[in-house]
């Protein structure tokens, strides 16, 4: 028997809940978690429109007994039928119409976290390195993070700069430590048969990354959809590609996942290669490789979409 669904468009204050042909207005708080516990049967499919930050909490405190699904708002928006006035109580509905059209292919909240988390994560490492870097430059030593660079250094006399590179560099272990755990526990929550393993510069950390973000590719009828869901729409001018840079519309950690493969790619995919080699006499550094990427992205939801392996001579 199909579970029960039900749909929570969530802001800042209030939570509106679409459940078996009725409406729900709950205080976006304890209280409203608990009221909308006592409505929902256990193992209901729950829609909630990711919102900010604002979703979080209910989404954790539902997650142990009900079927949590996250849908961006960029999906919300391009459901088909989502048209006409938009309200509170129209989105509650669509979400739960979403969650049904969709069937299982939207990532546990959890997934999401974790996703959420390894990007911050990854981009305080880099914020601690450049500043270790400045640090460094300071002392009067090479900018360069070798073990025989910092030994060097370390061995200097205190001095404010110092005792910040010796902080500096115990928070960088902690949040390596951090991030080796949430790619360790991303292993555990997508499939670890998917066909995007066999894309050339994905690797495992990455490939869960993008799964983790994307659920059902199936849900993106082309692949200018799934480009765009993965912030990579070029914003161009007549025939120049990538003339004005990257949209910052889509989905931010999934734009980063996939650049951080094209860097990769760029060395060990045969398609990606032959890109970047016939695109590097117009396009420069950033731009080129966000290129890569956005190539990347449409191989990648190709072999999902299709479920079919990586083949170069497609």
């Amino acid at each position: 028997m199909e579970a029960p669904v039900a749909g929570i468009d969530v802001s800042k204050d209030k939570l509106i809940m679409y459940f078996q042909g009725k409406l729900y207005e709950f205080p976006n708080d304890r209280q409203g978690f608990e009221e909308i516990r006592k409505i929902l049967p256990k193992g209901c499919k729950v829609g909630i429109e990711s919102t900010g930050v604002y979703h979080v909490n209910l989404a954790k405190y539902l997650n142990n007994e009900y079927d949590v699904r996250i849908i961006n708002p960029f999906i919300l928006k391009k459901f088909k039928g989502f048209r006409g006035k938009k309200s509170d109580k129209n989105d509650a509905k669509k979400l739960a119409e979403l969650v049904v059209s969709m069937g299982s292919g939207f990532v546990t909240s959890d997934a999401r976290e974790l996703t959420s988390q390894w990007d911050f994560v990854t981009r305080s490492i880099a914020r601690v390195k450049n500043r270790l870097r400045r640090d460094l430059v300071l002392l009067g030593y090479r900018d360069s993070l070798s073990k025989k660079n910092l030994e060097e250094v370390l061995r200097g006399g205190d001095s404010i700069v110092l005792a910040e590179v010796r902080f500096l560099l115990e928070e960088l272990e902690r949040l390596k430590t951090r991030k080796r755990e949430i790619e360790k526990e991303l292993e555990n929550v997508v499939s670890k048969d998917s066909l995007i393993f066999t894309i050339p510069g994905i690797g495992k950390t990455l490939g869960c990354i993008i799964l983790a973000r994307v659920g059902d590719v199936r849900r993106f009828s082309d692949k200018k959809r799934f480009v765009a869901y993965c912030g990579l729409v070029v914003e161009s001018s007549g025939k120049s590609v990538v003339s004005r840079g990257i949209s910052k519309k889509g989905d931010a950690v999934l734009r980063r996942a996939f650049y951080l493969a094209a860097l990769t790619a760029i060395k060990v995919n045969p398609v990606i290669k032959r890109f970047y080699e016939e695109h590097k006499g117009r396009l420069k550094g950033k731009k080129l490789i966000t290129a890569c990427a956005r190539k990347l992205a449409v191989i990648t939801w190709a072999v999902l979409y299709y479920n079919k392996p990586f083949d170069a001579s497609e």
